[in-house]
């Protein structure tokens, strides 16, 4: 059986995840509740979101729900936990999920910098261009005015000299 997910969510009270999903085989949209146990407010919001997604139980529905859509969900939780307020809790998701240009990526740790780089991955795939898309163009050439005067490097100077 092969199941479509529509619309993924949270409740607070008891805490779980709601998953509103289609059956392919019956043309109706059903519910499914999945409670969350042993989760507090110090837990750790993607491995929580692992282990759920790899439960036998729940694994054929949450097929069609990505990794990250069930960590924010789980980060959700762990706010209201912590005694955040909703809006809060999506501002400190927000900020995690938004990418600084200023900042140092070499001086983030292995667990920091693959979060970074999944979320520039997701983001780049987001804005990507397909075929299927309707404003796609194949082998757009695009010409730079050459108003400015090139600027020169220093490197490229020295190269110069040596020949």
């Amino acid at each position: 059986m092969t199941y479509v997910a529509k619309k993924c969510g949270i409740r607070f009270q008891p805490p779980s995840i709601i998953l509103i999903y289609e059956d392919e085989n019956k043309d109706r949209a059903r519910q499914r509740i999945m409670p969350i146990r042993n989760f507090s407010k110090f837990s750790d919001c993607s491995r929580a979101a692992e282990q759920l997604k790899n439960n036998p139980r729940h694994k054929a529905y949450l097929q069609g729900v990505s990794l990250r859509q069930l960590q924010k969900l789980y980060s959700l939780l762990r706010g209201h936990l912590q005694g955040q307020s909703l809006a809060q809790t999506l501002e400190q998701i927000h900020q995690e999920e938004t990418i600084d240009p200023e900042e140092d990526l070499n001086k983030l740790d292995d667990k920091e910098l693959a979060k970074r780089k999944s979320i520039m991955d997701e983001l780049f795939e987001k804005n990507r261009k397909k075929k299927d898309d309707p404003d796609f163009t194949y082998n757009v050439e695009v010409e730079f005015p050459q108003d400015e005067q090139l600027e020169s490097c220093g490197w490229d100077a020295e190269s110069d000299n040596e020949f």
